[in-house]
């Protein structure tokens, strides 16, 4: 059964950083592409970016040049690094992988931005 467990929430203040990390199982890591989600308060899923087994990433455009994606083969993990964080970024963020035409998603770990 893949499973995957978000973790590093919090509450920042604007401008702060936090990073968030997924840890799957059950599942061949390496070979599997991920998207980090965020859910802000009263409105829908949104994709935030993606990145590939091969390490390509892509990003939603109000994030670009603040978030970054990366993996870590090794320990099954996939980051999300979040800088200069406003407070429009909050959300519950959440990760999401495919398996032979599956989705699986992780329980969410909530970020708020404010002062």
């Amino acid at each position: 059964q893949v499973q995957l467990v978000e973790s590093g929430g919090g509450q920042v203040q604007p401008g702060g950083s936090l990073r968030l990390s997924c840890v799957a199982s059950g599942m061949i890591f390496n070979i599997g592409d991920f998207d980090w989600y965020r859910q802000p308060p009263g409105n829908q899923r949104e994709l935030v970016g993606t990145i590939t087994s091969g390490g390509a990433t892509g990003y939603r455009s109000s994030v670009k040049g603040r978030f970054t994606i990366s993996r870590d083969n090794a320990k099954n993990t996939v980051y999300l690094q979040m800088n200069s964080l406003k407070p429009e970024d909050t959300a519950v963020y959440f990760c999401k992988t495919g398996v032979s035409g599956a989705g699986y998603w992780g329980q969410g770990t909530q970020v708020t931005v404010s002062s």
